[in-house]
Formats: C-alpha cells, sequence, structure tokens
C-alpha cells in the first residue's frame, strides 16, 4: 500500500547552487533543475520558492515552455519572450522535442529494450498521483532501454513519447519496477533505496527560436 502524498510542510527546496544556468542567449535560458524544487509556485505560499520565481529573478519576462516534477532533476529550458515561449511550445506540443531521461529502478528488467503504452489519469482519492486508466485515461507511451545492471537494481534510459503527469513513475510502476527513492509509487526497500527519486531528465532537443537544431545534455548526478 502506497504511503500518504507528502505534504507542503515536507517542502525544503535546495538552496544551493540557488541556480545552475546551462545556457542562455536572447530567446531561451536552459537550466540544471535540482531535484527537490518545483518547477512552478504552488498555491499555497509556502510553496513560492521555484524555479521559475528564481529565474525571474535575472530574467524577468521568463516563462515556462514546460516542466519537470518536483523529484526529477535535469535540463529544462525557459523562454525569454512571447515569441520564443510560442515556439519553443509547439516543439513540444507537436513532439518535435526530443527528450531522454535516466533511471535506476527496482529489480531486474528482463529484456533490453521496450515500449509502454498505458493510458494514464488522475487518481483523483490521491493527488496528485496518477494512475492507468483504460477508459478515461489519455494515451501514454513510453520506451526503455537498459543502460546497466546491478544487483536487484536496473538502470534504465526513458524516452517518452507523451507528456503526461508522473509518466515515467508510474509506467516503470506498472512494469513492475518502479524507480528507487519515488515519494510516491514507490514503497519499502525500493522507496529506502535512494535519498532521491532516481530520475533525471538528462537529454534535451529541439529546434531553437532562431532556426537551429539544439541539444543539451546534463549527465545523471547518479
Amino acid at each position: 500500500m502506497l504511503h500518504p502524498v507528502p505534504s507542503h510542510f515536507d517542502y525544503r527546496p535546495p538552496t544551493e547552487p540557488w541556480l545552475t544556468v546551462v545556457h542562455a542567449d536572447d530567446d531561451i535560458v536552459v537550466l540544471d533543475k535540482p531535484s527537490g524544487l518545483l518547477s512552478v509556485a504552488g498555491k499555497d505560499p509556502a510553496l513560492a520558492d521555484c524555479l521559475e520565481a528564481r529565474v525571474k529573478q535575472r530574467w524577468p519576462t521568463a516563462a515556462m515552455a514546460h516542466r519537470l516534477d518536483k523529484d526529477t532533476s535535469g535540463v529544462l529550458v525557459m523562454a525569454l519572450s512571447k515569441r520564443a515561449l510560442g515556439h519553443v511550445g509547439q516543439e513540444f506540443e507537436q513532439r518535435r522535442a526530443r527528450k531522454s531521461y535516466v533511471a535506476r529502478v527496482w529489480g531486474e528488467i528482463v529484456g533490453e529494450t521496450g515500449r509502454i503504452d498505458l493510458p494514464l489519469a488522475t487518481d483523483w482519492e490521491n493527488k496528485p498521483r496518477q494512475r492507468v486508466d483504460h477508459e478515461r485515461g489519455r494515451p501514454s507511451q513510453t520506451e526503455w532501454a537498459v543502460e546497466g545492471r546491478e544487483p536487484g537494481i536496473t538502470r534504465v534510459r526513458l524516452f517518452p513519447l507523451t507528456g503526461r503527469t508522473h509518466q515515467l513513475r508510474v509506467h516503470m510502476l506498472e512494469l513492475g519496477h518502479p524507480i528507487l527513492g519515488d515519494p510516491f509509487y514507490a514503497t519499502g526497500a525500493a522507496l529506502a533505496a535512494a535519498d532521491r527519486l532516481q530520475l533525471h531528465a538528462e537529454e534535451l532537443a529541439f529546434n531553437h527560436p532562431d532556426g537551429r537544431w539544439v541539444s543539451f545534455c546534463i549527465p545523471a548526478p547518479f
């Protein structure tokens, strides 16, 4: 049985470093989001500190083009103008942007590659958790490839073909291999195996507003 959803009283975002900028130009800023920091502020004042607020201190016009879960780390891009935001937003909406994540999951996955195709919907009784819902869920696909193996643990690269909330976390859970340290979906030894969610957005590539194809990579810290 899953444990209670963590409350905002548990929110203690990392402050060192305050902000890690990977790239910045006239159109975009690319950041390394740490695990434990919200992408955008929550409704409760206790959840005001977030990556967006920190970036706006330096670039007041910055706006989120996409998000990462609080517990997920890695590459995130923000746009610095309405024109750039519209362009980058379309890169994600039209699935032209290419993303890959690295995760360490519980158990030893059988096989080397695979594809998960399971529709996802909000678990309203346990928000913000998501669940597989074959009647009301939105189509969701993830491809995976094994990158390494440890005793009882598998390191995988994940390629989300859609962008649903908690998609990678729920898909790996449904595969029988929850992501280590996941406060929402892992239990017992899988939860205790790591002091943070072992999910990292390592690579992001897309068409820059100026027309160039750009690619950014931040190696996983685990």
